[in-house]
């Protein structure tokens, strides 16, 4: 067991804190300690931000994976219309518009739909010209009503025999009432 004296002697050598109060001028040491400190502490906040920070991607802060998100990237050169909707939502409203366009023969949407809806109907159609099999059960899978591929597939050879393409035609039209979007009528030519 240590005696009293000896255990102040211990606590003496413990680490010295220096005086940042004092001039630097006087030591090479001293100035020494606060470049390496200053270079330390750099790189810890280096280190925080690449970890914590924000990415150059998205400008957004970026979480590690382990928390399960994930780097999202922007969509250029991404042609698809979202509609400001889901995938099976957009789906299921694009079948929709298709089959009554088809049915009725024009209808008014807006014009973002309306334009995205004109592919799958100029896609219908051409099945429609086609005829076969497997045409008319892609048509079956797409159009919801039975009935209706039945009589696209019987009208669409003759009315569009000459055309190749371009069986739809948007128009537009005076902005909706209530929220001002740009509408459009789209219809079979």
């Amino acid at each position: 067991r240590p005696l009293l004296t000896e255990r102040k002697q211990l606590s003496s050598h413990q680490f010295h804190y220096p005086d940042w109060s004092a001039p630097l001028h006087h030591s090479h040491t001293t100035i020494k300690e606060l470049i390496m400190r200053v270079i330390l502490l750099l790189a810890c906040l280096i280190a925080t931000v690449s970890a914590f920070g924000t990415s150059s991607f998205t400008g957004s802060s970026v979480a590690g994976a382990s928390n399960g998100s994930s780097l999202s990237m922007m969509r250029h050169r991404k042609k698809i219309a979202r509609l400001g909707k889901p995938a099976d939502q957009r789906k299921a409203l694009l079948r929709a518009l298709t089959t009554e366009v088809i049915r009725h023969g024009r209808i008014k949407t807006t014009h973002t739909r309306a334009k995205a809806v004109r592919k799958h109907v100029d896609h219908m159609i051409q099945l429609g010209k086609r005829g076969d099999l497997h045409a008319r059960r892609q048509a079956m899978g797409w159009i919801y009503d039975k009935d209706l591929v039945h009589s696209l597939f019987e009208a669409a050879p003759e009315r569009y025999a000459d055309r190749e393409g371009g069986y739809t035609r948007v128009l537009r039209t005076m902005p909706r009432q209530g929220d001002n979007a740009k509408m459009a009528v789209i219809e079979l030519v």
